[in-house]
């Protein structure tokens, strides 16, 4: 993999940051160089940066009665505790490449670890407030690494990009399946449900330290205040063609982009299965241990649809590829992520295993599918990078709402009915918009 195994000097070797369409300057791009030199150090600091992108979220959900209970707090006020992260990742999502154009990518993902780090430890701390402030540190750093990891491996495994991210992905998926297994354990084992939540700072501590040579290696040559990386484009005035802009610095991309409903159905699309991700996130043990169900046993099954995810993420996009459309396959995972969700309405601990199944491969399959749209659905790798980002920042903040709307309805109606109906219906919206975004057009 020549790519990878060392320096090369071919003139489209220019290590461009994929999200803002950067070029690095000499220095950082003679340290990255260096740095692909030895694949194995990127290779183990992208699998740790992974394995820690879900599991600060995950192993709340199993916990939230417990933080409930200690903090005497109200269905509404406990939904905050996993949809503020949400309303951050969001927020914070267009800082990552202004951040990274500055700083560069590799310090920019080692500030997210060490913020992911503060922000799981000060979600601990005895005052109220700090579980709510440690939660947007959390949804911060989640969102910075969210938006830089796919370019990072694009760029530093360009031969290898598909298998590297089934591989980041993947990790993702353990890390969030490994963090709620284990947090009722960890509870009984560490005291209580601080130390369980707590205990996840130690892998974002080590992943941290994994890149700091790679960040101190990728700055080392910059002078103090010079940025990390410049435009690939132009950004002085050249000549345009008959009825075009001649401001070169108004980036007319995204503009367009916000204009076409295309883009728009698939940013939907991608916030409407987040949505029902995180509100099966915050809710699922709530609803099975509301029903009679242990805490230990709900926490179990939640892993095992959180495991199975990876089943969906994997297969899906592979379909899609091979689709001129992707319609019915947006249809079909609507689908089983609507089963699940009207399995839960008619035997909530019954058929417990079965919805977790249905809702795992559907919620994989979904995320998959958004992820694989933003690719096909573009003309160029530009306005890929455009159209994701458009789509995580206001998907996000789309599916914030859901864990604290459906929360609050719980809240009021003391029951899971209309709540999981409520949910019904976005499935159904999914599906839809699917249709739509499923199309073979282009943005």
């Amino acid at each position: 993999m020549s790519g990878i195994s060392g320096p090369s000097t071919a003139p489209d070797d220019r290590l461009i940051d994929a999200e803002e369409d950067l070029v690095p300057t000499p220095p950082v791009a003679a340290a990255r160089r260096t740095l692909r030199a030895h694949p194995a150090l990127l290779l183990a600091g992208i699998v740790l940066a992974a394995l820690n992108m879900r599991a600060a979220l995950a192993g709340v959900s199993p916990l939230l009665g417990e933080i409930s209970d200690h903090f005497h707090l109200a269905a509404t006020a406990t939904s905050l505790v996993t949809t503020i992260p949400l309303v951050f990742m969001g927020v914070a999502s267009p800082l990552a490449p202004k951040l990274a154009r500055r700083f560069g990518t590799e310090a920019v993902l080692l500030a997210a670890l060490v913020l992911l780090c503060g922000g799981i430890l000060l979600r601990v701390a005895p005052p109220v407030v700090t579980l709510f402030v440690g939660g947007a540190f959390v949804g911060t750093a989640i969102a910075w690494l969210n938006v830089l990891m796919p370019g990072l491996v694009k760029r530093d495994f360009p031969e290898r990009a598909a298998a590297m991210t089934a591989v980041y992905s993947t990790a993702m998926i353990i890390g969030a399946t490994a963090s709620a297994a284990a947090a009722v354990p960890l509870e009984n084992a560490l005291g209580g449900w601080r130390g369980s939540l707590a205990s996840w700072a130690l892998l974002a501590a080590v992943a941290a330290l994994l890149w700091v040579p790679q960040a101190v290696i990728a700055r080392r040559g910059i002078r103090h205040g010079q940025p990390a990386a410049t435009p690939a484009r132009p950004t002085t005035a050249t000549p345009v063609s008959p009825g075009s802009s001649s401001k070169a610095t108004a980036d007319p991309d995204a503009s367009r982009l916000s204009r076409t409903p295309l883009a728009w159905q698939i940013t939907l699309f991608m916030g409407s299965q987040s949505l029902v991700a995180y509100v099966v996130i915050a809710w699922l043990p709530t609803v099975f241990t509301d029903n009679g169900m242990s805490k230990s046993t709900a926490g179990l099954i939640f892993a095992y649809s959180t495991l199975l995810q990876g089943v969906g993420s994997f297969v899906v996009p592979l379909l899609a590829g091979r689709m001129r459309q992707q319609r019915m396959l947006a249809v079909g995972v609507a689908s089983l992520m609507a089963c699940g969700v009207v399995g839960l309405l008619v035997s909530p601990t019954g058929g417990a295993w079965l919805w977790a199944t249905l809702l795992g491969v559907g919620q994989g399959g979904a995320l998959g599918l958004a992820l694989t749209m933003m690719v096909l659905r573009a003309r160029d790798a530009h306005t890929a990078a455009r159209l994701s980002g458009m789509a995580q920042t206001w998907g996000y903040l789309l599916a914030a709402a859901g864990p604290l709307v459906l929360g609050a309805v719980h809240q009021v109606t003391d029951g899971w009915t209309l709540p999981l109906l409520l949910l019904l219906g976005v499935c159904a919206g999914l599906a839809a918009l699917g249709l739509g975004a499923g199309r073979n057009l282009k943005v």
